[in-house]
């Protein structure tokens, strides 16, 4: 049998070979969103303006009733990092398509989720506390730094939020559309499958700032175990499973 450290050494060998940026960049193009190759989203608007592309490293959230219950998403934290100018061609610092599109199997397996966690916790963060201090990401294996962006999180009525704090820009949003993720996406390291790419707009309540629609795509990992197999028992969360699974994905930030 393979073992995953060998698969994982194969991955990022092949990795060096594609991640050294572009020669320059090319001032005409308008960088694409990436596609399934199924089921699609719909597409933003051709008045849309892209703002910013980040990469997303934390986890989603889920809780079981019972042990035979569908799992419940309640949630997702997650650090984000500044990836736009490493679009292919968009700058001279710019990667390969091969080695942006491999950015979060590479962040996923590279990198232990940027959380803090309670003792004794594989993946669970400090609800108190979820975020560590403001630090750009260092040292991922044949990959530049990448600059810290800011939070994603839900705020205390369950709405996603995505604070760009560096940037001055923040998206309050609602899920409206959602499709699969590719067949063969990366499953994550609890070999549970990668969540779903989704559209997130604006709600309306004015509390959005710079960005208004969000997508997000080329997701790894993320997905629920049963809950009949979830880490964490019902007895030691008042009768309710609590999940925590580790995922990463792009999400890229328009205006219109």
């Amino acid at each position: 049998m393979v073992s995953t450290k060998s698969l994982l050494l194969a991955a990022f060998t092949t990795i060096t070979a594609y991640a050294a940026p572009t020669k320059g960049p090319c001032k005409s193009l308008t960088p694409t969103l990436p596609t399934t190759g199924g089921d699609e989203l719909v597409a933003p608007s051709p008045t849309a303006r892209l703002k910013k592309i980040v990469i997303g490293h934390g986890i989603q959230n889920y809780t079981c009733s019972a042990p035979d219950a569908t799992p419940s998403a309640t949630g997702a934290l997650a650090v984000l990092y500044d990836v736009t100018t490493l679009y292919p061609g968009l700058s001279k610092s710019a990667l390969s398509s091969e080695a942006f599109n491999a950015l979060p199997h590479a962040l996923l397996w590279d990198r232990p989720v940027p959380l803090n966690r309670p003792s004794n916790s594989s993946y669970s963060a400090d609800t108190s506390a979820p975020f560590p201090a403001h630090n750009d990401l260092k040292g991922l294996a044949n990959y530049p730094s990448l600059k810290y962006a800011g939070h994603h999180f839900f705020d205390t009525v369950g709405t996603p939020t995505f604070d760009l704090d560096v940037s001055g820009m923040k998206a309050v949003v609602m899920k409206t559309g959602n499709v699969a993720a590719p067949k063969d996406a990366d499953k994550g390291v609890l070999n549970t499958g990668a969540v779903a790419w989704l559209t997130l707009a604006d709600t309306g309540k004015g509390m959005s700032k710079g960005v208004n629609l969000v997508y997000r795509v080329l997701t790894a990992g993320g997905n629920p175990e049963a809950c009949d197999s979830a880490a964490v028992s019902a007895k030691e969360t008042g009768g309710v499973q609590v999940q925590s699974v580790p995922y990463t994905t792009f999400y890229w930030f328009y205006e219109q």
